[in-house]
């Protein structure tokens, strides 16, 4: 019986040292392996950049340009509606001088007409 004991303890310690062996294998550093396109990364990375800052200033430019659109398209009507004001105000003035010149003749025909009654 006894040997039966220490058979199990030889197994058990037997099963420690290859789980400490293979806990030791996964701790030891591995071959590295040399990336193909090493060289190249910094020339990629480059590119990549300049396509961003390029898209980055494609869009202010775009946004820039479209400030500029709404602005001049504000003032060309404020310009419209100030055009509109001023010529509302000629007709408008147009209308009184006929008024007055209207009833200036009129007045004048009644001076005329009331010299020509007491004649």
């Amino acid at each position: 019986m006894r040997d039966l004991k220490g058979a199990r303890l030889a197994d058990r310690l037997a099963a420690a040292a290859a789980a400490k062996a293979a806990l030791l294998d996964k701790l030891k550093p591995k071959v590295a392996v040399t990336d193909p396109l090493h060289a190249e990364r910094p020339a990629m990375r480059a590119a990549e950049l300049k396509e961003v800052r390029a898209a980055r200033t494609a869009e202010k430019q775009a946004q820039a340009q479209a400030r500029t659109d709404a602005a001049a398209a504000e003032e060309a009507a404020v310009a419209a509606l100030e055009a509109q004001a001023l010529a509302e105000k000629r007709e408008a003035r147009k209308e009184r001088k006929q008024l007055t010149k209207a009833e200036g003749q009129a007045k004048r025909d009644a001076r005329y007409a009331a010299r020509k009654a007491r004649r």
